[in-house]
């Protein structure tokens, strides 16, 4: 009988350590867990360190930095309007200049068309003095033309009320005929370009005659 139980209990010692190594390997399975996850918690970790956010200090200099870029950028911008703007002023210096020059040459074009004619008529061989007459008043109607083109208008001044805005008197003369300052002479014409004063009509006005004084009977 013995020795049916020894038997018995020499059978059920593997069972015993088959259950053992399962146990280690469960174990040894648990610690490979807890090594995951200490992993991933220290990954966690600096995760929400990088996203932690700045300090006072920090953020003041990431502003001071953003702010720096900003004013690079204005002044680049203000260069570069600036620079466009001087490039205009120049364009439009060189236009007008440009412009006068043309002017000039159009107006010196027709003085010079005036004086090739006046050169002619002093030039004149055989001249008479109703052929240089003639030479004159077409100067002259030539050169009214020319005044014309250039907005250039003579000061009606003749037999008009004195007006100190387009005459300017040289002398005073008695007169019966005439009103009191109307001009009855003028010396030389005045002009207006454009409906500005280019020259005053210079003229002389008429006044009123010197009352004579009654001689007594004697």
């Amino acid at each position: 009988m013995a020795t049916k139980t020894d038997d018995n209990q020499n059978d059920a010692e593997p069972e015993e350590i088959v259950d053992v190594d399962q146990e280690n390997e469960e174990a040894s399975e648990e610690i490979v867990d807890v090594d995951q996850e200490n992993e991933e918690a220290s990954i966690e970790e600096e995760n929400i360190e990088e996203a932690k956010e700045l300090s006072p200090l920090e953020q003041l200099e990431e502003k001071i930095r953003l702010k720096d870029d900003e004013l690079l950028k204005q002044k680049d911008t203000f260069l570069r309007e600036k620079a466009e703007l001087d490039n205009f002023k120049k364009r439009l210096v060189k236009e007008k200049a440009d412009s006068v020059l043309f002017a000039n040459k159009r107006l010196l074009e027709e003085v010079i068309q005036i004086e090739d004619n006046m050169e002619r008529a002093m030039t004149a061989s055989n001249a008479t003095l109703e052929s240089i007459q003639e030479g004159v008043e077409m100067i002259q109607k030539q050169f009214a033309t020319f005044l014309k083109n250039q907005k250039v208008k003579p000061i009606e001044a003749l037999g008009k009320p004195f007006d100190p805005n387009f005459h300017e008197v040289l002398n005073q003369q008695e007169s019966e005929e005439h009103e009191e300052n109307t001009v009855i002479q003028e010396y030389s014409k005045g002009y207006t370009l454009n409906g500005i004063i280019l020259r005053s009509a210079k003229v002389v006005i008429a006044k009123k005659p010197a009352e004579k004084k009654e001689t007594e009977d004697s």
